[in-house]
């Protein structure tokens, strides 16, 4: 490997050359109207107990909320979803669900209609991560489909089918 090339390669350049899924980390307020944001930094952590990690930049307009809720969903956005994953990555953060179908699942976090998976979790613990928090789940339902994921890959959307 060249190390010129080593050596200028910034953190975000690098994980922009990795494919992730894209997803929507939602939750309601008090009042029951939904607010979420686009995350693609989410993974499993354990399986006993179940739990899953996003991580939710402190400049995010969601993040205060979203870490103080006591449930949230990860909604895994399907192939066919990139302008739902870039209207919930665009400010302002009002109004990201007008005209979005989604229901509230067992514990009444938001389900996107569509996506191709959602878990639906209690928050379990709360982490610093530098510039974001890590918000950690303890999983308490979980739904998937065959469709298609969205992927993003060198700073564009796409399908996992092609």
């Amino acid at each position: 490997m060249d190390q010129q090339t080593d050596r200028n390669a910034s953190l975000r350049e690098v994980m922009s050359s990795y494919p992730t899924g894209v997803t929507i980390v939602a939750a309601r307020e008090q009042e029951g109207d939904p607010f979420g944001l686009t995350v693609n930094s989410f993974t499993s952590l354990s399986l006993e107990p179940p739990l899953v990690l996003v991580c939710i930049g402190h400049g995010a307009t969601s993040h205060d909320r979203l870490i103080a809720s006591s449930v949230f969903s990860v909604n895994l956005l399907s192939g066919g979803q990139g302008a739902v994953a870039t209207r919930f990555a665009a400010d302002p953060s009002e109004g990201r669900f007008d005209d979005i179908v989604w229901e509230p699942g067992g514990l009444g976090a938001p389900l996107i209609d569509g996506a191709m998976a959602w878990l639906e979790c209690s928050r379990y613990e709360v982490l610093n991560g530098g510039d974001h928090s890590i918000l950690i789940g303890r999983v308490e339902h979980a739904r998937v489909t065959h469709r298609d994921a969205l992927v993003y890959h060198r700073g564009r959307l796409s399908s996992s089918g092609g």
